[in-house]
């Protein structure tokens, strides 16, 4: 099982972020448009990702809840052109829990992936995934992700705790 140290914070604006994130990258970010489909199950979080080139994969990941740099294990499965009748039988067999969508400016700082996400209905976001090598502890991911959110300038960011499909809408 693959695994991840993860932390995501609230921002104002990703307009400003765009070129610090490049800047670290040393390249062009990358948009990437998500459509998120979570389903009802007893442990963990299962969604659908769905990309506006047609291709979708499954993922099934357990994280606590937490404020800080949190510990991910996940599993991915690209699921191709069945992607809509896989909806259908899980959503039929297990029920819909939230749907997100977003747009993700993606850049990548090494073995970590920096996510400029603007979530519909929730608002703007900075997600950073270090992922770790096999044996590789939790402390070091967590370090190299508060290091990067400090080269971000978001060191007092409001963390957010849990999953996008999981946060209240904005108020309107």
């Amino acid at each position: 099982m693959a695994r991840n140290v993860e932390i995501k914070v609230r921002v104002d604006s990703l307009d400003a972020l765009r070129e610090r994130a490049a800047a670290l990258a040393g390249a062009a970010l990358e948009l990437i448009e998500q459509d998120d489909v979570f389903y009802a199950v007893a442990k963990g979080r299962l969604k659908l990702r769905r990309f506006a080139d047609g291709s979708a994969e499954l993922i099934h990941y357990e994280r606590p809840d937490g404020d800080g740099a949190r510990l991910s294990d996940y599993e991915r499965v690209a699921v191709g052109e069945a992607a809509e009748a896989l909806h259908r039988v899980l959503a039929r067999g297990l029920g819909l829990r939230s749907h997100v969508r977003k747009q993700r400016w993606l850049a990548r700082v090494g073995r970590s992936r920096l996510h400029l996400d603007r979530v519909e209905g929730l608002g703007d976001f900075v997600e950073i995934e270090v992922v770790l090598a096999d044996g590789e502890s939790e402390a070091d991911g967590r370090e190299v992700a508060e290091g990067l959110l400090e080269a971000l300038g978001l060191s007092a960011a409001e963390r957010v705790p849990t999953a996008y499909a999981d946060l209240p809408p904005l108020a309107v």
